[in-house]
């Protein structure tokens, strides 16, 4: 008898640790969660037929001019989380996302893909710099943040006390990064499509730009509008 109990206790112990083990990574993996800290991920009880397009990754010299025309021509605002090495290249780029009414968000200064390895002082460190930097191009001080794919931790958790920046996640993934074909994105993206979403897309391949055009035109078909998230969830993107 004393045996079995031994077993039974360390299958119990070895059961709690797995199933830990299973429960953080997803969620670190899945910001909709909010397991370590809380992200806006969409506005469900808006009365209003809006939605924000994000764009994640840039500012792009190929893609994002795309974007912005389809944008511009589609009467659709969208919020950009740039990521601060593609700004210091492409200033200009930055700016026009900002001249032509979008509203932009810290996506790290690296997006490195040790990110999620970083301690907290490093985490603060590529947030301030992204910030730094953006200050000093255009004025602005960014108040919206995204993590760099996604990923949330005990560090960022951390970070984010220090820093005055505001989680922004999304409820509807397109997966336009991954290798699935334009169609499947399409579909997948414009499904069950609904007032209150945030969309996560990127401007960095012409895949992206297919996708977006036929978002844009779904959006049009049910009568919804594409705004920023920020004026989706009635929050300051500035200081």
């Amino acid at each position: 008898m004393a045996q079995f109990f031994y077993v039974f206790s360390w299958t119990n112990i070895f059961f709690i640790i797995g199933a830990w083990f299973v429960l953080t990574a997803c969620g670190s993996g899945l910001i909709r969660w909010n397991y370590f800290f809380k992200s806006l991920n969409s506005n469900p009880t808006t009365i209003k037929n809006q939605v924000a397009i994000t764009f994640d990754d840039g500012p792009n010299p190929t893609f994002t001019p795309q974007v912005l025309a389809l944008l511009q021509q589609h009467k659709a605002t969208a919020t950009f989380f740039c990521i601060g090495a593609h700004i210091k290249k492409h200033p200009a780029l930055f700016k026009q996302i900002i001249d032509e009414g979008h509203t932009v968000g810290n996506h790290t200064y690296s997006h490195s893909t040790n990110f999620g390895f970083f301690s907290t002082q490093k985490v603060i460190t590529e947030l301030k710099k992204a910030n730094a930097l953006v200050k000093q191009i255009t004025g602005l001080e960014m108040l919206l943040y995204r993590p760099a794919f996604g990923v949330t931790n005990p560090q960022i958790k951390k970070a984010l006390k220090v820093l005055p920046l505001q989680p922004i996640g999304w409820n509807k993934r397109s997966l336009d990064t991954r290798p699935l074909s334009a169609e499947i994105i399409k579909k997948r993206v414009t499904k069950k499509l609904k007032k209150g979403d945030i969309i996560l897309l990127h401007d960095t391949s012409e895949k992206s730009v297919a996708v977006l055009e036929h978002l844009l035109l779904t959006l049009q078909s049910k009568q919804l509008q594409s705004v920023s998230v920020d004026t989706l969830l009635k929050i300051k993107p500035y200081a």
